[in-house]
């Protein structure tokens, strides 16, 4: 899961498996695979490190 935050500046954890789209119009919005979208403070790159962050913690430890 990866932490980002909501325009409220409430944290959420989402999993990067269901994101399908990560748009910036100005603010970022991420739609996932589900058709739920969640508008965030981090831009579209922050969460493009996240992902592949996420990706090379969980690769690591197999």
């Amino acid at each position: 899961m990866v932490e980002v935050t909501k325009l409220n500046d409430v944290p959420v954890l989402v999993n990067p498996d269901l994101i399908e789209l990560v748009e910036e119009t100005p603010d970022t919005v991420i739609t996932l695979t589900t058709g739920r979208k969640i508008i965030v403070k981090e831009s579209r790159q922050d969460i493009r490190n996240l992902v592949k962050s996420y990706r090379k913690e969980l690769f690591a430890d197999l």
